[in-house]
């Protein structure tokens, strides 16, 4: 007669044969998360080739927008080696460059979660489930495969997804690997501007510009290393989270059905996986990002008052494009414990106009000059006191 048990336990063992033999030598979640972001960000279909025209087109485009950002922002706009270039490429290579920049933080998440405790501990598996060769042992198994895998697929999908919407290379206020040259996305600039009523090439030095400005103030050091630490200590809690999946798969273990009802159901785990919900985001890391945004449109919508005639048409449309549809963005932001809803957006336009009202354009310029001058949450509410805190006399660290 068969025992309780050998159901799922088949079942847990053809799905692993399954995700060993579709993973060859790679590594199986990194290669799920490319798979899923191509086909979420080209939605299936072959990706779209740049025109070398546009090429031509954006290296003019990028002349005049680093004149004037280096201009406005007083910060070196590149490494000073070679000039800055944009390289216009399609959604599905959009989503795999910047899958390959989350690398790292993901490659954070599931060692963390692979060196965590065996699944099954703790579980009060019976002694004949949980046992060598039992459910409990094959329960681990499943979990410490699935649990990286969902994972690659959360983060997939979020690249994917922000594919679909991105302008240029920092559709997420995050740091890139140095080099010159960014990617921008034609398709969905054209989009955007059609959509918008917008003329098409001012759409495109108005992201140049702004593309621009963000790696100006990612460009510095100093700010790329906070903000790369805030990141890590996000993803050390997100990696926390990983604790509850296991837990859900064993607490199912003594009820087959309910076990297979929800191994067939993955939004349901994914929905247990990296939700803001279940970590307690870096409000230093939203402080940081929200000013770095604010700052960014500030210094966009002024150089594009200077540069074209449909200045306020397009920050107005760019205010309404990220807060009206921008689930994808949102999400995604969420993963690394940033928040880009709308209340965010204001609250950075809210900061840095303040800063301008009390101090002027100087003033604002100060924000990135040192470590010193990132602001604290409560600066951010109220830029006054990010002003008084940066004009005092930095104390002696020997006194």
């Amino acid at each position: 007669m068969n025992e309780p048990g050998d159901p799922i336990q088949g079942l847990l063992g053809d799905l692993l044969k399954m995700i060993g033999t579709q993973s060859g030598t790679g590594t199986p979640w990194l290669e799920a998360a490319r798979a899923l972001a191509q086909g979420v960000a080209t939605d299936n279909a072959p990706d779209s080739n740049a025109d070398p025209i546009q090429r031509i087109k954006l290296e003019e485009l990028s002349r005049v927008a680093e004149l004037h950002v280096a201009e406005a922002t007083g910060l070196s706009v590149g490494s000073g080696e070679h000039p800055v270039t944009f390289l216009p490429v399609g959604r599905g290579v959009w989503a795999q460059k910047v899958l390959e920049t989350w690398r790292p933080l993901v490659e954070g998440i599931v060692a963390a979660q692979e060196a965590s405790p065996p699944p099954t501990e703790g579980l009060g598996l019976p002694d004949d489930l949980a046992g060598a060769g039992g459910l409990g042992e094959l329960l681990g198994q499943f979990a410490t495969t699935m649990g990286p895998l969902l994972v690659g697929l959360q983060f997939g999908s979020a690249a994917g997804h922000l594919a679909q919407r991105a302008l240029g290379q920092y559709a997420l206020p995050l740091p890139w690997p140095k080099d010159d040259e960014l990617l921008v996305v034609p398709d969905n600039i054209a989009v955007f501007a059609k959509d918008w009523s917008l003329p098409a090439d001012e759409t495109q030095l108005w992201v140049c510009v702004r593309e621009l400005t963000t790696h100006a103030v990612l460009g510095r050091p100093h700010v790329a290393t906070r903000i790369t630490e805030l990141l890590e200590a996000a993803t050390k809690e997100a990696a926390s989270a990983q604790a509850g999946l296991a837990e859900r798969l064993g607490g199912e273990a003594s009820d087959p059905e309910s076990l297979q009802n929800l191994l067939s159901d993955p939004e349901s785990l994914l929905a247990d996986l990296l939700t803001p919900s279940q970590r307690r985001t870096s409000e230093q890391l939203i402080a940081l990002t929200t000013a770095l945004g604010g700052y960014v449109d500030h210094i966009t919508a002024t150089i594009a008052t200077s540069l074209t005639g449909s200045a306020a048409a397009l920050t107005e449309a760019w205010y309404r494009y990220r807060i009206e549809d921008a689930k994808g963005e949102q999400a995604a932001g969420a993963l690394f414990g940033i928040d880009l809803g709308r209340e965010q957006v204001d609250r950075g336009v809210a900061f840095a106009r303040g800063v301008v009202e009390r101090a002027g354009e100087d003033g604002l310029a100060l924000l990135w000059m040192s470590d010193r001058t990132l602001p604290t949450p409560a600066e951010v509410d109220a830029p006054g006191l990010w002003l008084e805190r940066i004009s005092l006399p930095e104390k002696d660290s020997d006194g």
